[in-house]
């Protein structure tokens, strides 16, 4: 597939995307990028869409460029040539699981910080994942504060009061509104 963006001095761009990268919010192949861009990228690795979207829209909102990732070997591939301070990895995918992916992230890239999502409790991937070194470890669907808190210390940043920067309304009602689509398409 090809894009075609109208830049301002009135030229166009192309730029390829592969079937798997969905624009979202402001976007250029595969990333999510905030209003207020800043320079540090959180990489997202979800097998489901609904998630991507939501918890990459949630991530934009608090300043994050996002790069999302539907599959693990996608990502490995990008992190063997990119600097990936930050991963929030999803432990239950097809094809790759996310702890498959934790194991070869150690090896290519261990500086990574790792953030993991589930959307069911298992306590051996718990364990396994801490034992790695993860820094969280949050149970689908998360509390948004409870989630940005733990990015923020894992990318080191100072935790700030209940009445950090004014987030964007539409977005926190996007993400909840999806949350709850998930919750319910999801659901035991």
């Amino acid at each position: 597939m090809i894009a075609t963006f109208h830049i301002e001095n009135r030229a166009d761009a192309q730029m390829r995307m592969t079937p798997t990268e969905k624009p979202a919010f402001t976007c250029a192949k595969g990333f999510i990028l905030p209003k207020c861009p800043s320079s540090e990228i959180v990489c997202l690795v979800d097998d489901d869409p609904l998630v991507l979207r939501s918890t990459g829209l949630l991530l934009a909102s608090e300043g994050f460029v996002v790069r999302q990732f539907d599959k693990g070997e996608d990502f490995i591939a990008y992190v063997a040539s990119h600097d990936v301070p930050l991963v929030v990895l999803d432990i239950w995918m097809e094809e790759m699981t996310g702890l498959e992916v934790l194991a070869r992230l150690c090896a290519i890239s261990p500086q990574t910080h790792v953030v993991v999502i589930t959307g069911r409790e298992d306590s051996a991937a718990r364990i396994t994942a801490m034992q790695i070194g993860t820094v969280a470890f949050l149970i689908k669907p998360f509390d948004d504060e409870q989630f940005l808190e733990v990015v923020h210390r894992a990318l080191g940043h100072p935790l700030e009061s209940s009445s950090r920067k004014q987030r964007d309304s539409l977005i926190r009602l996007q993400t909840a509104s999806e949350r709850m689509d998930y919750e319910n398409n999801h659901s035991l």
